[in-house]
Parts: structure tokens; sequence; C-alpha cells
């Protein structure tokens, strides 16, 4: 077992739920209301910048050439078609520009982006990959069920942009990375603290969206 299969074992039960969340099963379903895939996508859209700076962060603090440039890569990625989804989406769901530019920050966004933060201000790149991992592993998780896509597009490219060979591939070298980092003196006790503190935000992300 690697140390990420570890950190996931000791946060089971939050990882579970949040992979298991109404939000998910709706989502699946096409059921999810508008004003909750709404108020959910402009809490999200506010990770963007940070997470972009995160990437950035994750670029300058690695220690070899060849995660450098796949990190590099996968900074261009965000910064594109997801950003365009959350155009498209809220366009659709009415959602005005001034909520999406300065909505009111629920405490798991606040909590996230504190999070965020503090990984890139350290510029420990075991800390920063940690905070990588569960944002893009839980979701990775959760949108690989073997079901049939649901009929609503927003709903069913939400789910498609957080799956397939690429998100696979890219998930499956944030573990090998944190793995390897892990292996070679970092602090895994710190790395630890952050992966329970990023699944149990996780979980309270998909709950706000219910108000």
């Amino acid at each position: 077992m690697g140390f990420c299969d570890e950190l996931r074992a000791a946060w089971a039960s939050t990882w579970d739920a949040a992979v298991g969340h109404r939000f998910v099963d709706e989502l699946w379903a096409g059921t999810v209301d508008d004003a909750v895939l709404a108020r959910y996508l402009v809490q999200d859209l506010q990770f963007l910048d940070a997470f972009v700076a995160l990437l950035g962060a994750a670029v300058a603090s690695a220690d070899r050439p060849g995660p450098r440039l796949v990190l590099a890569r996968q900074l261009g990625l965000v910064a594109g078609d997801e950003d365009d989804y959350f155009s498209r989406a809220l366009d659709r769901l009415g959602v005005p520009a001034a909520r999406r530019r300065d909505p009111e920050l629920l405490p798991p966004t606040r909590g996230f982006l504190a999070l965020m933060d503090e990984a890139r201000r350290s510029a420990d790149h075991a800390e920063i990959l940690t905070v990588l991992l569960v944002a893009e592993w839980l979701y990775a998780d959760w949108a690989a069920r073997d079901a049939a896509l649901p009929a609503d597009p927003l709903h069913a490219e939400w789910i498609e942009l957080h799956r397939g060979e690429a998100f696979t591939a890219w998930v499956a070298f944030l573990r090998d990375e944190v793995d390897r980092v892990a292996a070679g003196g970092a602090d895994q006790q710190r790395m630890a603290e952050v992966f329970g503190r990023a699944v149990t935000l996780e979980l309270a992300f998909f709950d706000a969206a219910y108000g």
C-alpha cells in the first residue's frame, strides 16, 4: 500500500461520504435543482484563481524536470476548458455577473481557499501536491461511476470534466508524485494533516450546496 492509499484509508468514512453524497447522486441522476447547482458552481468558481496559483506553485517547487512539465501542462488546461464551462453553465442558470464575481463565500469555500493559500505560501512541494491530490482524486472517484450520463448537458459535462483518459492519467501522476515525495523524506505527518483537512472540507462543500 502506497502513502496515498494509507491516507485515503485513514479518512475512508469522510471520503466515502463525499463520493456518495446526495449532490453526486443527484448529479448522476440529472435531478440536481438549478438553484443548488448554481450555488455549487458559483462557490466552486471562486477556487479557480487560487487553484491556478497553487498549480503555479507546484510547477515552481517541483524538484524534477519531468514532473514540472506535467504540472505546467495541467495548468494550461485548467485555465481553458473548465473556465469556459463555468461561463456557459452560469449563463444558462441565469446567475448575474455580480454574483459570480463577488458572492458571499460559504464557510467550506473560505476554508478551502485558506488551505490552498497556506500550501502555496509554504512553497513546500509535498504540501502543495497533497492539496492538489485530494481536490482531483476525490472528484475522479465520484466521476468514475459505472452509470449512464445524465441527459442534462450541464450535469453530464461536469462529470466528463472529471473523468476520462487524460484526467485519470493526471490523478495517477499526482498519486505517484505524492508517494514519491513522501518516500523521499517529506514531512508525512504534515501531509496527513493537510489531506484530512482537505477531505473534510470537500464533504462540507457538498453539504453547503443545499444551504
